[in-house]
């Protein structure tokens, strides 16, 4: 199994910590990147079998995957043991709903601050944060009475967490308002499989010389 991501991708990012908590063998391959963010050149796989020319890519034998989602599902398949998402159907459904929202609905407006860390005060940055704040407010009353988001730990988990290390890193952290969700993201930032993926990611960003969270400086010391 081989795995295509990158020093920087979050998507690759959830895979990879998936594929850890599962216990799956694989071979990560990390694609060539730049300081502006961009993965160029582009891998001739990830060309091949992603036509939005992103990573994460998954190949495993006959089995070629793109995005992020669809190598949950089939982790899930390949080995449903320990799960990640909930066994009841409404349950499953509402974990799923989750890392929907975290992917489609809170990361696009992370992705807008992309570029405005010095215009943070300008309306586009504002309007983006608003957006970040009120889904962690949504989120943290989900953990007032459990300690993930779905119930156990799941997906859904995996992917607000990846999403909210770039949030925080781009100017939309989070706050003393929400302190199940800062608690559950210290709950979760302890796994040993999240830290074996943040780690390096967070060891990446020092040797490039940009900053690193705050609430993972821990990554930087041996």
């Amino acid at each position: 199994m081989q795995l295509f991501t990158g020093p920087l991708s979050m998507f690759g990012a959830k895979t990879e910590i998936a594929a850890l908590e599962k216990g799956l063998t694989f071979e990560r391959v990390m694609v060539p990147f730049d300081r502006d963010d961009r993965y160029l050149p582009r891998h001739p796989e990830v060309l091949r079998i992603n036509p939005k020319e992103q990573v994460p890519v998954l190949i495993d034998g006959a089995v070629e995957l793109f995005d992020s989602t669809q190598i949950f599902e089939y982790f899930e398949d390949l080995k449903p043991q320990p799960p990640l998402w909930p066994a009841g159907p409404a349950e499953r459904a509402q974990a799923r709903k989750l890392e929907h929202l975290a992917d489609e609905v809170f990361f696009p407006n992370v992705v807008r601050l992309f570029g405005l860390q010095d215009a943070m005060q300008s309306a586009p940055a504002v309007a983006a944060c608003t957006v970040c704040a009120r889904h962690y407010e949504a989120m943290d009353a989900l953990l007032v009475t459990q300690d993930h988001l779905a119930g156990d730990y799941s997906y859904a988990d995996i992917a607000l967490y990846m999403a909210h290390v770039f949030a925080d890193r781009k100017g939309a952290g989070m706050t003393d308002a929400t302190p199940h969700l800062v608690a559950w993201r210290d709950r979760v930032g302890r796994r040993p499989a999240v830290r074996a993926v943040v780690g390096p990611m967070m060891k990446f960003l020092a040797s490039q010389s940009r900053p690193v969270p705050l609430f993972l400086q821990s990554h930087l010391t041996p």
